[in-house]
């Protein structure tokens, strides 16, 4: 399960709504590279791909292809802002070591070979 903090889907829908897509999937992905050995991705989607896994809260549908959803269980999503400016933050049960940007994670050394591609 993910679960989303409020500040995170204060910013899901205010990008829904800035950029005129209030009917898309907010998609979370686990994708090879970044800082480690994974990191993650985030798009506003039209439509589920075959395997999607679906999880919704408070109004926002989330899509988590099935690649990436072992990496993504108990994951917690945040927001917020900086001097930087504003990000999404994760915490990951299933991360061994995180970046210090948090959009970047090596999994536990047990399952590192188990991974999307």
């Amino acid at each position: 399960m993910i679960h989303l903090t409020p500040a995170a889907l204060q910013e899901i829908k205010r990008l829904q709504r800035s950029r005129h897509q209030e009917r898309r999937y907010f998609r979370l992905e686990v994708l090879p590279g970044g800082c480690l050995d994974y990191y993650y991705n985030l798009s506003l989607e039209p439509d589920y791909a075959e395997g999607d896994q679906e999880y919704e809260q408070d109004g926002v549908v989330i899509l988590i292809d099935s690649r990436g959803a072992q990496w993504l269980r108990g994951l917690k999503v945040d927001y917020a802002e900086d001097l930087m400016g504003g990000g999404f933050r994760f915490s990951n049960p299933n991360a061994g070591a995180a970046c210090s940007c948090s959009l970047s994670f090596q999994p536990t050394s047990a399952d590192r070979d188990d991974g999307p591609s």
